[in-house]
Parts: structure tokens; sequence; C-alpha cells
């Protein structure tokens, strides 16, 4: 009897997600009508695909005199005979690799990279995140291999593994379990560097490139993972995982929904999302692990979790750096807040935020991983009044990454410096505020470093000591220590309850992306340029006001006798 066929991506995830794919759910009556994917997937999935072809031409121009092969794009099938064909052959590197779908066995995959290894191949898979990053200088790295696993690292341009004291991993399950299954079917199909017999006694490689294309991470499947050593194989894991996906796209497993964060953008939300709040669900207030954590003790409901008043669950997963209990008393008061239908609580009698004679409201925006094209600015001096100056913008259209990024940022960390000294020499207070310093500062400190000895670019340390000083304010914080956000405590979140709207239905940071593009004509896959859309360039800019704005008002407002309405949390 044929397997269902699961690809790897059905082995981690939601399975009632997989379930509802595979029109086994319970209740389903069908799947939802077709939508384009939401413009964050979209957005990913072309970085991806460009990562993969930067990936591609740099492994070929280094290993194509030993054998390469690059698989067309096309049918599974034809792309499946293609690369069997090569194998057969034995190709030393093959690319875009596509293995046969096993109907008995109950897989289908594909491998950016296939590489030859004995008298097998083993897969090598290219990812869009970080899987490594540099670790600080190492005193004795005898000493660190014994109080650590260290990771093992190939060059880009040589198959070479070898332990690297100067990496750190940063763990992802999901990728090892896509090397595994990708092992399995190599294994079943008789053409793995190391069969299933093989195994117990020989070391299963397959590797990772990431976002970085710096090195190769060499990942031994037959051990267990980095995440607990203790743990089974990664392989083991994999078969025990793999055998739960197939009970659920059977059928033979039920499962039910519950909010995670992939939710997000999964197709199956429409349906799942009512159904969860018809009945209360718990992880409509609290998500992931938290809701599992909670179903544990029996707080299936939010009126269950409303009503609770006992110890939280063992190893709760706490938020924001507070205790544990801290934690569940939030949970407890945002599931109260839920159903009194109150967008926000107070969690202190009196909420304050720090002010200034010379206020300046800060907001960055960036694309992705390539830079920050756009810091806009609000100066606002409180001895004559709370009207600001107006919005002051330093940007660059140049499509990033650009060398102009240096410049609009000197401009600005440059007029932002000379406010502060001129404030210091009239005797007045000053402060800048940006909303969730955690993307400025990074941008900051990002700029500093990579653009270092550019006019106008400030030493890292002038930087890291202005992020670090009681100037720099970072008005989302003070959200956290003032509010309970049942709904979240993004800005757009937030600042509603203090008034503010912006311009533009559509605004926000997924959509901005996609004006970004727009604004400065980037480039397609084959490298075409567009015109530049002028129109989506006053959009961005609009935007980037609206959110300096909003954060001023939402400031001033949490600094008003109005931020007395606001439900206090012991009224619920």
């Amino acid at each position: 009897m044929s397997a269902t066929v699961l690809a790897a991506r059905d082995l981690s995830g939601c399975e009632h997600r997989l379930a509802l794919d595979h029109g086994v759910a319970p209740g389903q009556s069908g799947p939802p009508a077709p939508v384009p994917d939401p413009p964050s997937v979209r957005r990913r999935k072309e970085a991806a695909a460009m990562h993969r072809a930067r990936v591609r031409e740099t492994l070929r121009a280094t290993f194509e005199p030993a054998g390469w092969a690059t698989i067309a794009d096309g049918p599974a099938a034809d792309a499946a005979k293609e690369t069997m064909a090569a194998i057969e052959s034995g190709t030393a590197w093959i690319w875009n690799a596509v293995l046969p779908n096993d109907a008995g066995g109950g897989r289908s995959g594909r491998s950016e990279l296939l590489m030859a290894s004995g008298s097998g191949y083993l897969p090598i898979i290219v990812v869009n995140h970080r899987i490594s990053t540099p670790r600080g200088p190492v005193v004795d790295p005898a000493q660190q291999a014994v109080d650590e696993q260290l990771p093992v690292t190939s060059p880009i341009d040589a198959w070479a593994p070898a332990l690297d004291p100067t990496r750190k991993l940063r763990n992802s399950r999901r990728d090892q379990l896509r090397l595994a299954h990708l092992t399995r079917m190599l294994q079943d199909l008789g053409v793995a560097a190391v069969d299933r017999d093989a195994e117990a006694d020989e070391p299963v490689l397959g590797a990772v490139i990431g976002l970085d294309a710096d090195c190769m991470v060499v990942i031994d499947l037959s051990a267990p993972g980095r995440a607990q050593p203790d743990s089974p194989s990664v392989l083991a894991d994999y078969d025990e995982r793999f055998a739960r996906a197939q009970q659920v796209a059977a059928g033979a497993a039920l499962t039910t929904p519950s909010r995670v964060s992939e939710c997000r953008s999964c197709r199956w939300w429409e349906l799942c999302g009512p159904e969860l709040e018809a009945r209360h669900d718990v992880s409509v207030v609290v998500s992931g692990d938290r809701a599992e954590a909670l179903r544990g003790i029996g707080i299936g409901t939010i009126d269950d979790l409303a009503a609770y008043g006992g110890p939280p669950p063992e190893r709760w997963p706490t938020r924001g750096g507070q205790g544990p209990q801290a934690d569940l008393d939030d949970t407890v008061i945002m599931a109260r807040a839920w159903l009194a239908k109150v967008p926000l609580v107070r969690r202190v009698r009196t909420v304050s935020i720090p002010r200034a004679d010379i206020e300046i409201d800060v907001d960055m925006e960036s694309f992705g991983e390539d830079g920050a094209y756009l810091w806009g600015t609000l100066r606002t001096d409180t001895t004559a009044g709370s009207a600001a100056d107006g919005y002051r913008p330093f940007v660059t259209w140049d499509p990033l990454p650009t060398d102009d990024e240096a410049r609009s940022f000197a401009e600005f960390w440059g007029w932002l410096m000379t406010e502060r000294q001129l404030a210091a020499e009239s005797g007045k207070t000053f402060a800048a505020y940006c909303y969730s310093q955690q993307a400025e500062n990074r941008w900051l400190l990002g700029s500093a470093k990579r653009f270092v000895g550019r006019p106008g670019i400030p030493p890292l340390a002038e930087v890291e000591r202005f992020i670090a000083s009681d100037q720099w304010v970072d008005v989302f914080e003070y959200v956290g220590l003032s509010f309970i956000c049942p709904h979240g405590k993004g800005l757009k979140r937030i600042a509603p309850a203090a008034g503010f709207a912006w311009r533009d239905d559509e605004a926000g940071g997924e959509a901005s992306m996609d004006w970004y593009q727009l604004a400065v004509g980037m480039a397609d896959d084959a490298g075409i340029a567009a015109e530049p859309d002028l129109a989506q360039r006053t959009r961005l800019l609009e935007y980037n006001e609206d959110d300096v704005q909003a954060t001023k008002v939402l400031r001033e407002w949490m600094d008003s006798a109005a931020v007395q309405q606001i439900p206090y949390f012991e009224d619920l």
C-alpha cells in the first residue's frame, strides 16, 4: 500500500495545517479559495531565490572543473530523471537536484546541491537565514572543546570539514530535519554516501549554507541535535516525526487548531481563526508553547485562564525578562481584558515616560538585510509648546545596497548630534525617542561599522555611548512597563489608543517593502531595472512621517491625564 507522500516542510510546524492540506481534518468542507501569497511571503521567496542564485554562481565557479551539473527547472518528473542521470554518470556536484517521488516510502524532496562522497551522495542545502555567527577570540581552544561541542564547518570553496572554534551555531531543527529527509530518500534510492546498515558506525553528513554564505555548516545526522545533546540522533528524531506526520496526513491521528507563529501567513487561518475565537481557545491570548503549557494544567479556554489563580505551569516560557509568576499574572489580565473587550490595561497607577526640553522622534526604514535607506525625524521644543518644527527625512533613493547609504546616515547623525549639542549649550535638556530601539540600534551600530572612515561617519564608540545614555529613549520599553497589551505592543496597535491614525490604510512594515522596490526601480532576477516610481517615494516618506508623529503623540498621551481613562488592571 502506498504511503502519503510528504515533503520535508510537513515534518515541522502546525500538525493541523498538515491535516487540512491533506483533506483529513474533522469537519473540513474543502480548501479555501486560492489567494496570492501575502507580500511578506512573496518577498521571502524572492529573497531566497536571489540568494540561491548567488550561491549557485559562487559554487559553480569553484567546482565546475571537478564536474558540475545544473538540473533545469521544469516538471518535477523531468527534473528527477535528469537528476538520476547525473547521479548514474557520477557527476561530482549536482545543483537543483530533484529526487523521484517515493510512493512506497512516502517522501518527496529536492536539494540545492548533491555532492559525490565515497560511493554515493550527501545533501547540501542553501537557506536564507543565518546558521552561524563569528565567535570572539578563544583563549584556550582545547579547554573550549571540553566545555562545549564545537561546530564543524567547511570552507565555501572546498569540502574540508573540521572543528571550528571561530564560529557559534544557530540551531535550526527544520534544517536538520530537511537534511535527514533527503538522506533517507538517497538511502532508499541506494545512492547515499552512507546507507542505513552502516549509519550506526559511520557519521552521516549533510551541510547547510546560510545567509552569509561564508562557510558550510556540516551536520552529523547520526549524532544528537546540538540543542539537546542527550536527545536521540537527528535521524532517529526524523524517523519518529515522519511516522507521526504520516499518521496525521492519513487521518489516523486527529488534530485541532491552535494559534502558532505560522498562522500569520497560513492559507487556512480564515478557517481556524474564527473557530478558535468562537470557542475562546486559550491560544488566542497566548500562542504556541505557552498555550500548550496551559493546556497541560487543564486551562484550555480564555475563560479558564481569566479565572485562574494558581502557580505557573512547570517550565512556563516567560517573555520580556519577567519571572514566571509575574508573566503568568499578565496573561491572566490579558484574558480578562479580551473577555471585557478592553484593548489596553494599565499595569501602574501612574504612567510615566522621560520628557525633555528638546525632543526628537526618530524612525528608521530598512530593506531586509541590505541596509537602512531612511532616517525620519521630528523635532519639538517643549519650552515653546508642543508643536513640532516639521518632519525632516535623511534618505537615499539609490537601490540598496549602496555607498550612498553612508552619506544619508552621516547627515542624519551629524544633524542629531548638532541638535544635542545646541540643547546643551543653551541649558536645555535633550532626548531622542524611537519605538522599539532594537531595529534602530542595529542599523546605528551597523552603519558605524560598515562605513568606518567615510566622511561624517561617527566612531563606533560614540554611537555605543549615545544609545546607552538616558538621552536615547525606547517608547516601546515604557509601553511594556506601563501597560498590559492583549493585542500586542506594536506601534500600530497602541498609538490608536492615544487617538492617532495613519493616513495610508495599507501602512506597515511589510507593505513598505513593496513600496520601496517600486520607489527605487529595483532590478528583477534578470538584472533589469524598472523606472523609479516617484509616487511610491512620497508614500514612503508620508508613512515614515506618520510613524514619528505616532511616536510623539503616543508618548505625550502617556504623560497626560487622558491616560487615566485606560482601566487599571485591578479594576478587571
